[in-house]
């Protein structure tokens, strides 16, 4: 691999949060909620998503997978109606599950993800299952994640669907914002002709991410954190 390969490769790992912590419900955050209004729960939304290290993963295994940015918008809706759909409608009628088997159950999304991009269905002599209808359900799965760390929140019971939305709108723009230089590093990197061994190296690290990010939360589950 290349020198400037190399540092696109650091810096897409830079634009990962690494610190599982970031994702955490914190203290502040409940502060900011309390005391900021409907405008407080747009700005967690987004620095939710945009230190969601999980979410952001996968979303880049998916766009490494694509070549036209019509499948790339096509997809990355897709998502966002899923995890929408569960976000809203699961906080709303307050359906909840342990936090640490959801974000499990995403991590498993990571190394999916990973896995089959880097061929691994084709390897077990299995046809991949169908994409899109993969990425409509983890979206779900993704927005049920959402749903939990959002009703960890004291959020009272004035204007509650009006909290959830400003929180879910809040979670689009970090999306929106977390995926511009995802999808800049992706784009450009496909013009250069190591871009394989990109591609194969980021993939492998998607699936080891996926690993240790699902142990780390069953370690969670089993051990009361």
């Amino acid at each position: 691999m290349s020198e400037r390969l190399k540092r696109r490769f650091t810096l897409f790992l830079v634009l990962m949060p690494l610190l599982v912590f970031a994702h955490d419900v914190s203290s502040a955050d409940q502060e900011i909620l309390r005391n900021g209004g409907l405008w407080a729960y747009i700005q967690v939304g987004a620095t939710h998503m945009l230190t969601g290290y999980d979410h952001l993963l996968f979303l880049a295994g998916v766009i490494f997978y694509l070549n036209d940015f019509k499948d790339i918008l096509k997809f990355i809706t897709v998502f966002t109606i899923g995890h929408c759909i569960t976000l809203i409608s699961a906080t709303y009628a307050g359906i909840t599950a342990n936090e640490h088997l959801v974000d499990a159950v995403i991590a498993l999304s990571v190394l999916y993800k990973g896995f089959e991009n880097l061929g691994g269905f084709e390897r077990l002599k299995m046809q991949s299952p169908n994409l899109l209808l993969m990425v409509g359900f983890f979206g779900l799965i993704h927005g049920f994640g959402l749903s939990t760390r959002l009703q960890s929140f004291d959020m009272g019971t004035e204007q509650l669907l009006s909290k959830i939305l400003c929180f879910n709108l809040g979670v689009e723009v970090g999306q929106v914002l977390a995926l511009i230089p995802i999808v800049f590093i992706i784009t450009f990197s496909r013009k250069h002709p190591q871009f394989p061994a990109f591609y194969k190296a980021v993939n492998w690290y998607l699936v080891l991410a996926g690993v240790g990010l699902f142990l780390f939360q069953m370690y969670g589950y089993f051990n009361g954190h």
